[in-house]
């Protein structure tokens, strides 16, 4: 039988590999989507939105507009093409620029450069429109709004509290404990405090000790979904106006855009989301090649790792994972590496309990995965020492991991490993066929 040569994106790169064709059963990539006219597709959702009046016509001359813009974390969402339409849709409605802010929703990440502002809401925004980022921690700049039914506290940034208007903009995918990413989530996490965003997300764990993850909390999932919930009913307390929101295809293109009213615009682009991106395989592997797809979704390893749920899902049990992630900045957030300061995962799941943060429990879930699964971590040699701290194995290049998993699997009496490959593995929602 003949080999087949892979190519996976690697920071702004790519690594290859070449694999036994007769040993791959399954590529699990999203559905095709053709790219849109970004301009036309903006335009079109701003004129004739879904659940709501045109924005022109929502907003009125004296309105102060806070855009809430998703940070330089998600800026595979092409925000930098499609701010300017709501800009100027806003100038149309009789908002001058003076009258428009832009709040970066970094939750708890750090603040942006100037640069980072640019490559979010592009050059000409970045000129006319005031930039402000959150601070979760910053007490003077954050409202109390009110509390949940679970009892998270909202406190939410002044500039977005106290606007008259407040438009959303970010790009839908599936999320590792709220299900979907977006919509909900620009306010809480994304302009909340510190305090009410880990009472929040602290429900991604099971109600008891030793219960690690909450089923409840997982991509793709909504149903019954505490952290989501929750989610929401601090949003509909801010009552945003209006969203905006990508879709986009694997090449990293926008695919959909969708806007109106920011629970039912956001629905669609939801099931539109998992319209492409539920994918059934046949069955699971001995191997799972897995990468976040490249820049910038693995420009860390906090930010990479959010595809192992779904490299997970397609490897047998105590199978091999090899996954493809630069992480050029793996020590970003700090809080996210020092984590892993725990031999056991009792130890490791008893003090995020004291003490959650997001970080942390995405470090956790990572944590989980290391000891039960074999990972093979393809990153940069500088890196090595950081991710054998995390429980994975490190290599340079995809070859070196597939003959590293080759030898254990062996060992074991494997000779001829089967294969599942998830090439863009934060952009699908494998599904085992029935």
């Amino acid at each position: 039988m003949g080999e087949r040569t892979i190519t996976f994106g690697f920071g702004r790169g790519t690594q290859t590999v070449r694999l036994p064709e007769e040993q791959i059963l399954d590529i699990i990539e999203s559905r095709p989507a053709p790219a849109v006219d970004v301009e036309a597709a903006a335009r079109a959702c701003l004129r004739h939105p879904t659940g709501t009046k045109p924005l022109a016509d929502l907003v009125a001359r004296g309105d102060k507009v806070c855009i809430v813009c998703a940070d330089v974390t998600r800026i595979w969402n092409r925000s930098d093409q499609f701010v300017i339409h709501i800009v100027n849709e806003l100038n149309r409605g009789g908002v001058p620029d003076e009258d428009i802010s832009i709040v970066f929703a970094q939750g708890t990440h750090r603040a942006q450069t100037y640069e980072e502002d640019v490559a979010v809401v592009g050059a000409e925004v970045a000129r006319r429109i005031r930039l402000y980022q959150h601070d979760c921690r910053d007490k003077e700049n954050l409202i109390l709004v009110g509390t949940t039914k679970l009892g998270t506290p909202v406190e939410i940034n002044r500039r977005v509290a106290e606007a008259d208007k407040v438009i959303l903009v970010d790009g839908i995918t599936t999320h590792l404990f709220a299900g979907y990413s977006a919509g909900r989530k620009m306010i809480l996490p994304g302009v909340a405090s510190w305090d009410s965003i880990q009472k929040n997300h602290c429900r991604a764990l099971a109600d008891h000790f030793g219960g690690g993850v909450n089923p409840a909390t997982r991509a793709a999932v909504l149903a019954d979904n505490p952290v989501s919930d929750d989610m929401q009913e601090a949003c509909d307390m801010v009552k945003p106006c209006f969203i905006v929101h990508s879709v986009v295809n694997d090449d990293g293109a926008i695919c959909r855009l969708v806007g109106g009213d920011p629970v039912e615009a956001w629905k669609e682009g939801v099931a539109e989301v998992a319209r492409l991106q539920k994918v059934t395989y046949r069955a699971r592997t001995d191997v799972t090649f897995g990468c976040a797809g490249g820049y910038p979704k693995d420009i860390s390893l906090y930010q990479g790792c959010k595809f192992y749920d779904a490299a997970v899902e397609t490897t047998k049990k105590g199978g091999v994972i090899i996954a493809i992630v630069e992480a050029a900045d793996i020590g970003d957030p700090p809080a996210f590496m020092e984590s892993f300061r725990f031999d056991r995962e009792a130890d490791m799941e008893r003090a995020l309990r004291a003490d959650f943060s997001i970080p942390f429990f995405a470090a956790f879930n990572l944590f989980c995965h290391a000891h039960r699964y074999s990972i093979y971590m393809v990153t940069k040699r500088e890196n090595f020492d950081a991710v054998r701290r995390t429980g994975q194995i490190p290599a340079e290049t995809v070859e070196d991991a597939w003959a590293m998993a080759c030898e254990e699997l062996a060992a074991r009496g494997i000779k001829k490993p089967t294969v599942n490959i998830l090439p863009h593995g934060g952009s699908v929602i494998p599904m085992l066929a029935k």
